[in-house]
């Protein structure tokens, strides 16, 4: 596993990170331990030795589960969590240092440690970024020793650039995929600049890069990709904003430019580190065997010119129309 430096935390991570997000279950199905134990002990079997969860994930479920690896393994693990989407309503009105303050101590109390690597607030309301008190206050966190690094994740590239803004933010994480290119455009030269550590999640654009889906593909209604409307998922995150059949249309396109039986995930991770700007990418896992072929990404040779170009050309005809006037 090739590791990259993570801005100015100076972690030096496992490029293919664990999101945690469907470990140990999925939406409305009930969590497993036993499952995430296998999930999460795969991946550091494997190289990973950064994972990635959020207080809301399986509410708290994940996290105890993050932190009982880390308290079994003797490897460095380092530990990204998140807080503020417990915040009913999630408003800029609720977002007050007391409250966080309580979220980050019930995480550490979840994970059973002292100090949180990264804690980054979890897709704040727009309003939020013009509030210096909010960011000032992980000061006093790291002062505490609660906390190591504060980042933020990101809904829009206007966001990304106002979290930059403030000198404690050393991290952020935003999607980035095939089908979503516009970070590596407006955003990724600016964070270099300042040094920042770019996290990339929904790098399979929930499955669309795959190739598992078809037309005919139907998901329950417990999942997160059956869900319609901004109040269940904002910014895009199921499929990264994509309709999905101009989803499939564009990845059929892809899919040409390789040979055939390519692992196609592993694919589309690496297109993603094919950017060095990118500190980190996170693709979830809901079995072990997700997890081996994730890490398989690591080792792929670099695509070629003539892919990226290709890649970047069917982009343009399928997506691009679509979204060239949305902020992300």
């Amino acid at each position: 596993m090739k590791k990259r430096s993570l801005g100015k935390t100076g972690f030096e991570i496992s490029e293919i990170g664990l999101g945690t997000w469907q470990v140990g279950g999925k939406w409305g199905s009930g969590f497993s331990h036993k499952k995430a134990d296998a999930i999460l002990n795969t991946a550091i079997d494997n190289g990973v030795n950064f994972i990635d969860t959020a207080d809301v994930y399986e509410n708290g479920e994940s996290e105890k589960a993050v932190g009982r690896l880390v308290r079994s393994r003797n490897e460095r693990i380092f530990v990204a969590t998140k807080c503020g989407r417990r915040l009913s309503p999630h408003t800029d009105e609720t977002y007050q240092t007391k409250v966080l303050r309580q979220f980050v101590e019930d995480s550490l109390k979840n994970m059973g440690l002292e100090t949180i690597d990264l804690i980054q607030l979890h897709c704040p309301p727009s309003q939020t970024y013009h509030r210096p008190e909010i960011f000032d206050f992980f000061d006093t966190l790291k002062k505490e020793g609660k906390i190591r690094n504060l980042g933020v994740s990101v809904g829009t590239i206007d966001e990304a650039l106002k979290a930059i803004e403030y000198d404690n933010v050393t991290t952020i994480q935003i999607i980035f995929n095939m089908l979503r290119q516009r970070p590596a455009e407006h955003f990724f030269g600016e964070a270099a600049k300042k040094n920042i550590g770019i996290i990339t999640r929904v790098p399979l654009a929930s499955g669309l890069l795959t190739g598992k889906f078809s037309a005919s593909t139907t998901f329950s209604k417990e999942d997160h990709r059956s869900f319609k409307g901004d109040d269940v998922l904002d910014y895009g995150e199921t499929f990264s904003g994509v309709d999905f059949m101009k989803g499939l249309e564009a990845f059929e396109e892809i899919k040409k430019l390789f040979p055939e039986n390519t692992n196609l995930p592993a694919v589309a991770l690496k297109w993603i580190l094919m950017f060095p700007e990118v500190g980190c990418v996170i693709p979830g896992a809901s079995v072990p065997d997700q997890v081996v072929s994730n890490v398989r990404a690591s080792d792929l040779p670099g695509l070629t010119s003539e892919q990226m170009n290709g890649i970047r050309q069917i982009y343009e005809k399928y997506i691009w129309p679509d979204i060239s006037k949305e902020k992300w």
